[in-house]
Protein backbone atom coordinates (compact mmCIF):
# COMPACT_ATOMS: atom_id res chain seq x y z
CA UNK A 1 0.00 0.00 0.00
CA UNK A 2 1.22 3.48 -1.27
CA UNK A 3 2.24 6.00 1.31
CA UNK A 4 0.11 9.24 0.62
CA UNK A 5 2.10 11.24 2.80
CA UNK A 6 5.67 10.37 1.68
CA UNK A 7 5.85 13.05 -0.57
CA UNK A 8 4.38 15.75 1.54
CA UNK A 9 7.28 14.90 4.01
CA UNK A 10 10.25 14.70 1.33
CA UNK A 11 9.16 18.20 0.53
CA UNK A 12 8.84 19.68 3.89
CA UNK A 13 12.41 18.35 4.23
CA UNK A 14 13.51 20.65 1.19
CA UNK A 15 11.60 23.58 2.33
CA UNK A 16 13.23 22.93 5.82
CA UNK A 17 16.58 23.07 4.53
CA UNK A 18 15.74 26.35 2.53
CA UNK A 19 14.37 27.87 6.33
CA UNK A 20 17.92 26.90 7.91
CA UNK A 21 19.60 28.58 5.33
CA UNK A 22 17.76 31.82 6.34
CA UNK A 23 18.33 31.82 9.74
CA UNK A 24 22.10 30.63 9.43
CA UNK A 25 22.46 33.60 6.91
CA UNK A 26 20.47 35.84 9.77
CA UNK A 27 22.97 34.72 12.61
CA UNK A 28 25.59 36.76 10.71
CA UNK A 29 23.81 40.07 10.51
CA UNK A 30 22.42 42.14 13.08
CA UNK A 31 19.45 40.46 14.79
CA UNK A 32 15.73 42.71 15.21
CA UNK A 33 14.56 41.94 18.73
CA UNK A 34 10.91 42.53 19.70
CA UNK A 35 9.01 41.29 22.86
CA UNK A 36 5.46 39.30 22.55
CA UNK A 37 3.74 38.40 25.75
CA UNK A 38 6.40 39.45 27.88
CA UNK A 39 10.72 41.00 28.17
CA UNK A 40 11.20 37.38 27.87
CA UNK A 41 8.77 36.18 25.59
CA UNK A 42 10.50 37.47 22.25
CA UNK A 43 10.60 37.26 18.21
CA UNK A 44 12.10 38.51 15.32
CA UNK A 45 11.75 39.13 12.31
CA UNK A 46 13.91 35.92 10.82
CA UNK A 47 10.84 34.37 13.06
CA UNK A 48 8.33 35.82 10.77
CA UNK A 49 10.45 35.62 7.43
CA UNK A 50 10.97 31.77 7.97
CA UNK A 51 7.40 30.65 8.70
CA UNK A 52 6.13 32.57 6.25
CA UNK A 53 8.45 31.23 3.56
CA UNK A 54 7.72 27.88 4.71
CA UNK A 55 3.78 28.42 4.72
CA UNK A 56 3.76 29.90 1.32
CA UNK A 57 6.07 27.14 -0.25
CA UNK A 58 3.51 24.54 1.52
CA UNK A 59 0.41 26.01 0.95
CA UNK A 60 1.25 26.58 -3.09
CA UNK A 61 1.52 22.87 -3.59
CA UNK A 62 -0.84 21.65 -1.10
CA UNK A 63 -3.93 24.15 -1.01
CA UNK A 64 -6.38 22.02 0.88
CA UNK A 65 -3.95 22.01 3.65
CA UNK A 66 -4.71 23.48 7.19
CA UNK A 67 -1.64 25.48 9.11
CA UNK A 68 -1.19 26.29 12.42
CA UNK A 69 2.05 28.61 13.07
CA UNK A 70 3.76 29.97 16.44
CA UNK A 71 3.75 33.45 14.45
CA UNK A 72 0.24 33.44 12.85
CA UNK A 73 -0.90 32.20 16.44
CA UNK A 74 0.46 35.41 17.90
CA UNK A 75 -0.36 37.64 15.37
CA UNK A 76 -4.08 36.33 15.99
CA UNK A 77 -4.58 33.37 13.88
CA UNK A 78 -6.50 30.49 15.36
CA UNK A 79 -4.67 27.40 16.91
CA UNK A 80 -7.50 24.25 16.33
CA UNK A 81 -6.32 20.94 15.45
CA UNK A 82 -8.96 19.41 13.20
CA UNK A 83 -9.12 16.48 10.87
CA UNK A 84 -7.99 18.22 8.17
CA UNK A 85 -3.96 17.27 7.45
CA UNK A 86 -3.10 20.55 9.18
CA UNK A 87 1.30 21.53 9.35
CA UNK A 88 2.41 22.84 12.85
CA UNK A 89 5.32 25.00 12.70
CA UNK A 90 7.52 26.19 14.71
CA UNK A 91 9.92 28.55 12.34
CA UNK A 92 12.84 29.03 15.11
CA UNK A 93 12.28 26.75 17.92
CA UNK A 94 15.47 28.38 20.25
CA UNK A 95 14.17 32.38 19.61
CA UNK A 96 16.23 33.04 22.60
CA UNK A 97 19.08 31.34 21.98
CA UNK A 98 18.78 32.45 18.29
CA UNK A 99 19.18 36.17 19.76
CA UNK A 100 22.18 35.16 21.66
CA UNK A 101 23.26 33.35 18.83
CA UNK A 102 23.50 30.00 21.79
CA UNK A 103 23.72 26.74 19.02
CA UNK A 104 20.66 25.09 19.46
CA UNK A 105 18.04 26.55 17.08
CA UNK A 106 15.57 24.53 15.31
CA UNK A 107 12.77 24.39 12.69
CA UNK A 108 10.52 22.33 14.07
CA UNK A 109 7.43 21.09 12.00
CA UNK A 110 4.95 18.50 12.36
CA UNK A 111 2.35 16.81 10.04
CA UNK A 112 -1.13 15.73 11.45
CA UNK A 113 -3.84 13.92 10.06
CA UNK A 114 -7.48 13.62 11.23
CA UNK A 115 -5.16 14.80 14.82
CA UNK A 116 -2.57 12.06 14.20
CA UNK A 117 0.94 13.15 13.76
CA UNK A 118 2.01 11.55 10.68
CA UNK A 119 5.84 12.58 10.05
CA UNK A 120 7.95 15.22 12.16
CA UNK A 121 10.74 17.19 11.14
CA UNK A 122 13.09 19.05 13.16
CA UNK A 123 16.12 20.71 11.75
CA UNK A 124 18.88 21.70 14.02
CA UNK A 125 20.12 24.87 11.59
CA UNK A 126 23.30 25.68 13.49
CA UNK A 127 24.73 22.03 13.96
CA UNK A 128 23.35 21.19 10.55
CA UNK A 129 21.21 17.67 11.79
CA UNK A 130 18.51 16.88 10.06
CA UNK A 131 15.93 14.44 12.49
CA UNK A 132 13.05 12.83 10.48
CA UNK A 133 10.35 10.66 11.57
CA UNK A 134 7.49 9.22 9.54
CA UNK A 135 4.88 7.20 11.91
CA UNK A 136 5.89 3.72 11.75
CA UNK A 137 9.10 3.87 10.44
CA UNK A 138 11.57 4.80 12.41
CA UNK A 139 13.51 7.89 13.11
CA UNK A 140 16.74 9.42 11.33
CA UNK A 141 19.27 11.81 11.86
CA UNK A 142 20.85 13.16 8.64
CA UNK A 143 19.40 10.18 7.53
CA UNK A 144 21.18 7.69 9.97
CA UNK A 145 18.69 5.54 12.08
CA UNK A 146 18.05 6.83 15.88
CA UNK A 147 16.92 5.22 18.53
CA UNK A 148 16.33 6.51 22.42
CA UNK A 149 18.91 5.06 25.36
CA UNK A 150 16.80 2.44 26.35
CA UNK A 151 17.72 3.84 30.22
CA UNK A 152 15.26 2.19 32.94
CA UNK A 153 16.81 3.86 36.01
CA UNK A 154 16.44 7.29 36.47
CA UNK A 155 19.29 7.58 38.96
CA UNK A 156 21.52 7.07 35.80
CA UNK A 157 19.67 9.51 33.43
CA UNK A 158 20.71 13.07 32.61
CA UNK A 159 16.57 15.10 32.47
CA UNK A 160 16.69 18.13 29.83
CA UNK A 161 14.06 21.03 31.23
CA UNK A 162 13.21 24.63 30.91
CA UNK A 163 13.87 27.17 33.13
CA UNK A 164 12.62 30.41 32.42
CA UNK A 165 10.92 33.65 34.36
CA UNK A 166 7.45 33.43 35.07
CA UNK A 167 5.49 36.15 36.55
CA UNK A 168 3.40 33.59 38.39
CA UNK A 169 5.02 33.67 41.63
CA UNK A 170 3.81 30.45 42.73
CA UNK A 171 4.51 28.87 39.19
CA UNK A 172 7.91 29.66 39.35
CA UNK A 173 8.34 28.39 42.49
CA UNK A 174 6.85 25.41 41.58
CA UNK A 175 9.29 24.68 38.57
CA UNK A 176 12.29 25.80 40.77
CA UNK A 177 11.39 23.30 43.06
CA UNK A 178 10.62 20.46 40.73
CA UNK A 179 13.98 20.97 39.59
CA UNK A 180 15.44 20.20 43.20
CA UNK A 181 13.52 17.41 43.30
CA UNK A 182 14.31 15.97 40.12
CA UNK A 183 18.37 16.87 41.12
CA UNK A 184 18.12 14.94 44.47
CA UNK A 185 16.60 11.64 43.46
CA UNK A 186 19.91 12.21 42.58
CA UNK A 187 19.86 12.15 38.58
CA UNK A 188 23.65 12.50 37.07
CA UNK A 189 22.31 15.90 36.18
CA UNK A 190 20.25 18.02 34.75
CA UNK A 191 20.25 20.57 31.16
CA UNK A 192 18.35 22.95 29.64
CA UNK A 193 19.47 23.93 25.53
CA UNK A 194 16.65 26.31 25.08
CA UNK A 195 15.07 24.39 22.69
CA UNK A 196 12.29 21.77 22.77
CA UNK A 197 12.26 20.56 19.48
CA UNK A 198 15.79 19.97 19.82
CA UNK A 199 15.23 18.45 23.85
CA UNK A 200 12.58 15.86 22.37
CA UNK A 201 15.40 14.56 20.13
CA UNK A 202 18.45 14.81 22.44
CA UNK A 203 16.44 11.89 24.05
CA UNK A 204 15.18 10.33 20.82
CA UNK A 205 19.11 10.12 19.68
CA UNK A 206 20.31 8.80 23.64
CA UNK A 207 21.90 11.99 24.86
CA UNK A 208 19.70 12.44 26.87
CA UNK A 209 17.51 10.22 29.08
CA UNK A 210 14.07 12.25 30.14
CA UNK A 211 12.78 15.65 29.41
CA UNK A 212 9.84 17.49 30.88
CA UNK A 213 7.95 20.73 30.63
CA UNK A 214 4.84 22.47 31.21
CA UNK A 215 3.87 26.01 29.24
CA UNK A 216 5.56 25.45 26.12
CA UNK A 217 2.92 24.79 22.71
CA UNK A 218 1.70 22.47 20.60
CA UNK A 219 4.03 24.31 17.43
CA UNK A 220 7.19 23.05 20.02
CA UNK A 221 5.83 19.65 20.59
CA UNK A 222 4.71 18.13 16.91
CA UNK A 223 7.61 17.76 15.21
CA UNK A 224 9.89 16.58 18.08
CA UNK A 225 6.63 14.22 19.33
CA UNK A 226 7.07 12.47 16.17
CA UNK A 227 10.95 12.27 15.73
CA UNK A 228 10.82 10.54 19.95
CA UNK A 229 8.55 8.57 19.34
CA UNK A 230 9.61 6.27 16.15
CA UNK A 231 12.85 6.35 18.02
CA UNK A 232 11.39 3.72 20.52
CA UNK A 233 10.44 6.54 23.51
CA UNK A 234 7.53 7.10 25.64
CA UNK A 235 5.60 10.40 25.74
CA UNK A 236 2.70 11.30 27.99
CA UNK A 237 0.88 13.67 29.53
CA UNK A 238 2.82 15.35 33.00
CA UNK A 239 -0.37 13.64 35.02
CA UNK A 240 0.79 10.16 33.56
CA UNK A 241 -1.83 10.32 31.19
CA UNK A 242 -2.39 10.29 27.41
CA UNK A 243 0.05 12.89 25.76
CA UNK A 244 -2.06 15.41 24.20
CA UNK A 245 -0.77 17.62 21.40
CA UNK A 246 -3.00 20.97 22.52
CA UNK A 247 -2.35 20.18 26.28
CA UNK A 248 0.99 22.48 26.39
CA UNK A 249 3.08 20.09 28.43
CA UNK A 250 4.49 16.37 27.85
CA UNK A 251 6.89 13.83 29.50
CA UNK A 252 9.46 12.54 26.93
CA UNK A 253 11.94 9.29 28.22
CA UNK A 254 13.60 6.71 26.86
CA UNK A 255 11.54 4.26 29.22
CA UNK A 256 8.34 3.80 30.71
CA UNK A 257 9.95 3.53 33.97
CA UNK A 258 11.59 6.69 34.00
CA UNK A 259 8.51 8.37 32.72
CA UNK A 260 6.26 7.70 35.65
CA UNK A 261 8.91 8.60 38.03
CA UNK A 262 9.15 11.75 37.22
CA UNK A 263 4.93 12.40 37.16
CA UNK A 264 5.48 11.17 40.63
CA UNK A 265 8.01 13.52 41.65
CA UNK A 266 7.37 16.84 39.97
CA UNK A 267 4.07 19.36 40.74
CA UNK A 268 1.76 20.28 38.16
CA UNK A 269 0.71 24.09 37.42
CA UNK A 270 -2.12 25.16 35.11
CA UNK A 271 -0.56 26.54 31.36
CA UNK A 272 -4.15 26.41 29.94
CA UNK A 273 -4.71 24.86 26.40
CA UNK A 274 -3.32 25.93 22.50
CA UNK A 275 -7.12 25.32 21.38
CA UNK A 276 -8.93 27.83 24.47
Amino acid sequence: MSDPWQECMDYCVEVTKRAGQVIRDALQKDIDIMEKSSPVDLVTETDQKVEQLIISSIREKYPSHSFIGEESVAAGAPSILTDNPTWIIDPVDGTTNFVHRFPFVAVSIGFTVKKVIEFGIVYSCVEDKMYTARRGKGAFCNGNPIKVSGQQDIKKSLVLTEINFKKDVEQFNTMMNNVKTILTIPVHGIRSPGSAAINMCLVACGSADAYYHMGIHCWDMAGGAAVLTEAGGVIMDISGGPFDLMSRRLIVASSRAIAERIVKEIKEFPVGRDDQ
